[in-house]
């Protein structure tokens, strides 16, 4: 057990603290060779859309890192190495209707905390669908969308987001719940939203790497404590993935301007509000 600080009770451990992604990625990418550290995309202040009608008249759109599987691609089951041959390179849509097969072993999520054995962990469409059902959202939006991982700012902003905000345009979309894993998939994700937000749609980010999506300054973000991967809740745990959505719809319904967040962490399930401000 970490002590906390002396003659300051019920301080937490410092180490209790969301990763720093940022850096341990600066530092990799130095270990392995690279001189020139890379930028992550930055802002102050983030675009915001209220919800233009009530959640339980709205439709809802996911968008995922996630790639389709495919078995001509190598090995993308659970546990597998890191399988650049499954990424995907342009937006993509599927079927809500139907069901999919969509893996994470393209992508560097945690593969020592997590198996990646439960899709429910990053691609929440079920538990969407059963709000649908229940009348908690209006529906589920005819297509989800795949938004591909890119270090670069500039294929992303100029390219990608505007695909993807011209599908949900299509689809008549009213707000977004957007899913990122690896590191870099935060920043995408975040890229996007910002994106769709300061088009109209409203959106909120589910995600576990709380420094990389507040550098890029989304209008809402829910923070969850899990091991990337695992940015819609628990594997095998209805229960977890079921929560972790209702507090992202909780956000998405109910904040009052741009960046200011929810933090969820692992340790317990309670909900509290975050600390993000416009000037951080």
């Amino acid at each position: 057990m970490t002590a906390t600080p002396e003659g300051q009770p019920g301080f937490a451990p410092d180490d209790d603290a969301p990763i720093p992604y940022m850096a341990r990625t600066r530092e990799y990418y130095q270990a392995t060779g690279y001189t020139t550290p890379y930028r992550w995309a930055h802002y102050v202040g983030a675009p915001f859309q209220p919800l233009r009608k009530p959640l339980a008249q709205s439709r809802v759109a996911i968008v995922t890192t996630a790639a389709p599987f495919d078995p001509a691609r190598g090995d993308q089951g659970p546990g597998a190495k890191y399988n650049g041959g499954a990424k995907f390179y342009s937006v993509y849509d599927g079927d809500t209707s139907k069901p999919h097969d969509l893996r994470i072993s393209h992508i560097a999520y945690d593969r020592v905390h997590t198996s990646a054995d439960d899709s429910g962990t990053w691609f929440p469409l079920p538990q969407m669908q059963r709000l649908t059902q229940e009348g908690r959202i209006g529906e589920v939006a005819p297509r989800f969308f795949g938004a591909p991982t890119n270090r670069s700012h500039r294929v992303t902003i100029e390219t990608d987001a505007p695909e993807i905000l011209a599908r949900c345009l299509e689809d008549k979309v009213d707000a977004t719940v957007l899913v990122p894993n690896c590191p870099v998939c935060h920043q995408t994700i975040s890229l996007v939203a910002r994106h769709l937000e300061a088009n109209g749609i409203s959106t909120v980010v589910m995600g576990g790497a709380k420094d990389i999506v507040e550098h890029a300054a989304v209008p809402r973000f829910l923070f969850s404590d899990f091991p990337l991967g695992n940015s819609a809740g628990k594997p095998h745990d209805a229960t977890s993935q079921g929560f972790t959505l209702e507090l992202a719809l909780r956000l998405l319904e109910t904040a009052p301007g741009h960046r200011l967040p929810f933090n969820r962490r692992c340790a317990g399930a309670q909900m509290r509000p975050g600390s993000v401000t416009t000037t951080m």
